[in-house]
């Protein structure tokens, strides 16, 4: 293997660690604690987390106690206070948010009676390709500033890590980065999962600052070598990474990627370590600094952040934005400026789609509806294939609706601009082609005005029963009367999601508890969505 034959003891070990061996860490201010053996890292919700510090055993605050014994009193003359019962006082990550109420439209207190842990069951579970109704209106609740739940017990920042979890799963890590360091906490696991979003978005040099000046965080060997590398002070590193090695705390693997990453040019003739399937963030960045950089098409969304830096290839930031912003991890305008970037150097894929919206652009500065026609076609047929739809659709569709083009062209224009968030002011002036027997009930969909219109398939029917429904659907009504609406909301997410892949009924009731909630918005975005894209399982 490349990694044993680059961890031998030969002259070029030698050169590195300068014949060092030490079980102490000389002049390195780094806290010593106790490490977790390699393969013995704690789980997270996301399995990519880097085990850059030593995490706290799980707190037994929770742990169930054994039932009291029933013994006889020792004594029968003493006296015993009144015990008054008072709730504990709410944790305080959980309360941290970016949106105030007045942006998000939500009330402070949502999350109501429930349980944290129900909260962040039902956030990790939830599905990471949601329409995009459901996926904006899922990260407006990770992001709002709410009241903890009141079922909450101090301390325990579940539902604060799993809202960070779902911002990182989906690769909304600007969000994410920012939510983490509002929490304004040091907390181990906090700490670890701000330390990876540094290390994709290239901003890692002040988490190891704040690992080294806090005496409560434990990092790891391998996060101790990295960032006393980034710092400049190679010989503690090097010291650093043979006293990790001698006490079984690296593994062969990281010990021969660490060996590059502090002196690669001595390794300059070996053969390239052989990249991992599942890399760490902090691993990701140790092979890209060694100049073995590991393609992010088939890790998880996080990872193509990475690959939006000024630093790497124009076509591979374009494709990092098509992911990313098919979730909503970064906005509109940030893909089309990707795409317009350059002109496209070549033809097929990536390629085509940056043509044909470049060609819709052209056409839309001119006058020329035939030429516009045509390039409208080609581009729904393109966005269609690659689950661009919406994306584009917020920065284009208004101006193509307003064209009232002619024939097929003129139906999918509409679709568009019934995408985009102007969909109101679409559906005001649209003037539906003939025989387009879908565009009449689009229209009222997105003026509210559903009375009266007629379904033309059980797809349409399931939309309409959820816009004439006049009462919370049973299976949500608990949720609410219990006070624990917030928690209604993220179960409505999911039925919508289920009923959009065939089960129609939960579709139905999800429109249905949207419009008796207030969400009257989401209701008809989700709606235009659903019967426009037609995506099913």
């Amino acid at each position: 293997m490349a990694a044993e034959r680059s961890r031998g003891g030969g002259p070029k070990r030698a050169a590195l660690l300068g014949g060092a061996l030490s079980c102490v860490l000389i002049g390195s201010s780094w806290p010593v604690a106790a490490q977790t053996p390699q393969g013995a890292g704690p789980l997270s919700a996301i399995d990519w987390l880097s085990d850059s510090i030593a995490l706290p055993p799980p707190s037994s605050d929770n742990a169930i106690l054994p039932p009291t014994l029933d013994e006889p009193a020792t004594s029968t003359g003493a006296s015993v206070a009144e015990v008054t019962m008072t709730l504990l006082k709410t944790p305080v990550l959980d309360a941290v948010g970016l949106l105030p109420s007045v942006v998000t439209g939500l009330p402070r207190d949502l999350w109501g009676m429930s349980r944290p842990d129900d909260l962040a069951r039902r956030i990790s579970t939830l599905d990471l390709d949601l329409l995009p109704a459901m996926q904006n209106l899922l990260q407006r609740l990770m992001l709002a500033e709410l009241d903890p739940p009141k079922g909450a017990s101090a301390g325990e920042d579940r539902l604060f890590l799993a809202r960070v979890d779902r911002l990182l799963s989906i690769g909304a890590l600007d969000q994410a980065e920012t939510l983490l360091a509002r929490a304004g906490s040091v907390n181990p696991r906090v700490f670890r999962r701000a330390f990876d979003t540094s290390l994709l978005l290239g901003t890692e040099d002040a988490q190891c600052t704040t690992l080294r000046a806090t005496p409560e965080l434990s990092p790891t060997f391998t996060a101790r070598v990295f960032c006393l590398a980034r710092s400049g002070d190679w010989d503690a590193a090097v010291l650093t990474l043979e006293t990790g090695r001698a006490l079984g705390y690296i593994s062969d693997e990281d010990d021969a990627l660490l060996a590059r990453f502090l002196d690669p040019d001595l390794f300059e003739d070996e053969p390239e370590l052989t990249r991992p399937d599942h890399p760490s963030p902090l691993t990701f960045r140790m092979f890209e600094a060694i100049g073995q950089h590991i393609n992010t098409a088939s890790l998880p969304l996080a990872f193509a952040q990475s690959d939006l830096r000024a630093n790497i290839g124009w076509k591979a930031r374009a494709e990092a934005g098509e992911r990313l912003a098919r979730v909503g991890a970064v906005t509109d305008n940030q893909l089309l400026g990707l795409y317009s970037e350059r002109r496209p150097a070549a033809s097929g894929g990536i390629w085509d789609r940056m043509s044909a919206v470049k060609s819709v652009e052209t056409a839309l500065a001119a006058t020329d509806d035939d030429a516009l026609a045509d390039a409208v076609l080609t581009l729904w047929s393109h966005l269609k294939e690659s689950g661009l739809e919406v994306p584009f659709a917020q920065v284009l569709g208004a101006d193509l609706a307003a064209r009232d083009l002619a024939g097929p062209a003129g139906g999918i224009a509409l679709r568009i601009g019934l995408l985009s968030a102007q969909y109101e002011t679409v559906a005001e002036t649209a003037r539906p082609a003939p025989g387009d027997t879908l565009a009449p009930l689009l229209i009222g969909i997105a003026r509210g005005q559903t009375a009266g219109l007629t379904p033309i398939d059980e797809r349409t029917r399931a939309v309409l029963e959820g816009f004439t429904a006049t009462s919370l659907p049973v299976r949500l009504r608990s949720l609410v009367e219990q006070d624990r609406l917030g928690e209604a909301i993220l179960r409505a997410i999911e039925l919508f999601t289920s009923g959009s892949n065939g089960d129609l009924d939960e579709l139905t009731d999800a429109l249905a508890f949207f419009r008796q909630v207030g969400l009257e918005q989401v209701a008809r975005q989700a709606a235009l969505e659903f019967l426009i894209l037609e995506r099913r399982g």
